[in-house]
């Protein structure tokens, strides 16, 4: 199984470039923050500061994992399902299914495992960043040392390779259903685990209610449900995609004319694929705005008070502020990475539609279309997804509805996730487009 993968990576390397990056980033966030376990655990740390180095890494282990998973997850499927011409190859050339399904999880195994491995370096300088931060935060003794253990080592390589392991499997598995002239399978296990996010998440979000405004836990419950809502969304974002275009066809047919309606088109066809995309733009833009905007109520509401904040609200702010910015970050990541993965193998699909008349600014005009589509359905479905964990904490917590903060925040979130669809998908797109149309389709052939 490795040898046949270590093959077809030599072969191709590039298309294997956005998993390893995934695996990479992926594996980096677990163990630095496992790493605390690891820290906590040492001779000689007070009960004060394992507390706080437990709690950092407990709840950022969990962000960490699903976040790993969603990455690797949204890179493999584009990677795999622009293999199909591959898979068709080696279907008529006796390849079984099993050997193919033993070749692309191998190929995920390996890159996954030197993803993890190039991270422990990187990981380890972060642990200590992050320490450092939680003793400058009165949180965390000065006197603890930083220590990177087997916590940290082996929660960042399991989880990782597991991840791609479990995503390729899934991946592939399709992919092969397809050569073979099955019918696609309408993926009953992914409806009932993003069913089951939305009610989780609703039943978290509604909790929030019998908890009173000063428990220390008030933020919980509304941050999670809002996470388990975008994680539903997520995972339902084809289904989603599909309901907008049926809604946005007429009018951007009636406003872009003959571009507008190829876009609508492509964009039904390429649903599926798309949804690597979806994911890491919703979840972004949940978790940013549901993370951000609740610790600005909460800072607020210990101002109004005219009360100092506690170690335990400095503990609070800091975990919040240090874990949306490695989410934002490690989302947006994921995000580019998803884009570019798609649009780069577009190379065949632009080349035959210059050859049909398209110039390459009628090309570009489609991808710029394409890419603002996607950024209204992500920013929409996340923004709900935030906003149904936001409402409820406010009111608990200063007994308002909205935020004080306006849209401030809101608008700058929304800025970032379009910058990062626009910006990649355009610029791909664009360097895609120097290769001539005739070589494009014979090289992507």
């Amino acid at each position: 199984m490795f040898l046949l993968a270590l093959s077809s990576l030599r072969q191709r390397p590039g298309r294997s470039l956005a998993t390893l990056l995934s695996a990479f980033l992926g594996a980096a966030v677990i163990m630095t923050f496992n790493s605390m376990h690891d820290t906590a655990g040492a001779s000689g740390v007070d009960s004060t500061s394992a507390e706080s180095l437990t709690t950092a890494a407990s709840v950022v282990g969990g962000y960490g994992t699903l976040l790993v998973f969603f990455a690797v997850a949204s890179t493999l499927t584009v990677n795999v399902r622009q293999r199909s011409e591959e898979i068709n190859l080696l279907r008529c050339t006796g390849a079984t299914p099993a050997q193919i399904k033993r070749m692309v999880v191998g190929e995920a195994a390996v890159i996954a495992l030197i993803g993890a491995v190039l991270a422990i370096g990187p990981a380890m300088l972060g642990g200590r960043l992050l320490l450092g931060l939680f003793q400058d935060s009165g949180q965390v003794a000065d006197s603890v040392d930083y220590s990177f253990g087997p916590v940290a080592l082996m929660s960042g390589i399991d989880i990782t390779v597991l991840a791609a392991v479990g995503a390729a499997l899934l991946a592939v598995r399709r992919a092969v259903r397809a050569a073979a002239g099955a019918r696609p399978a309408r993926g009953r296990l992914r409806d009932l685990a993003a069913y089951a996010a939305l009610v989780a998440g609703a039943l978290s979000v509604g909790s929030t209610f019998a908890f009173k405004a000063t428990d220390a836990a008030l933020m919980a419950p509304a941050a999670y449900g809002s996470i388990l809502l975008a994680v539903g969304f997520a995972l339902l974002s084809p289904r989603l995609l599909h309901a907008l275009l049926g809604r946005v066809e007429r009018p951007l047919t009636a406003l872009a004319g003959v571009g507008g309606y190829l876009t609508v088109h492509n964009l039904r066809r390429r649903a599926d694929q798309l949804s690597g995309v979806l994911m890491p733009l919703i979840l972004f833009t949940g978790m940013a705005t549901a993370t951000l905007y609740m610790q600005a109520v909460e800072n607020d509401a210990i101002d109004a008070s005219g009360l100092t904040k506690s170690v335990d609200d400095k503990n609070l702010q800091t975990l919040n502020l240090v874990v949306v910015g490695i989410i934002v970050v490690f989302a947006c990541v994921m995000l580019i990475n998803s884009l570019y993965a798609a649009t780069s193998y577009r190379a065949r699909e632009f080349g035959q539609q210059r050859l049909a008349g398209a110039t390459p600014r009628q090309v570009l005009a489609t991808v710029g279309v394409e890419g603002l589509v996607l950024t209204v359905t992500g920013v929409f479905f996340g923004s709900l997804a935030g906003l149904a964990g936001i409402l409820p904490f406010t009111a608990v917590r200063t007994d308002g509805l909205l935020p004080d903060r306006g849209l401030g925040i809101w608008l700058a979130i929304v800025a970032v996730a379009t910058a990062a669809t626009l910006v990649t998908s355009l610029v791909t797109a664009r360097r895609t487009l120097r290769t001539s149309a005739v070589q494009a389709v014979s090289l992507a052939a």
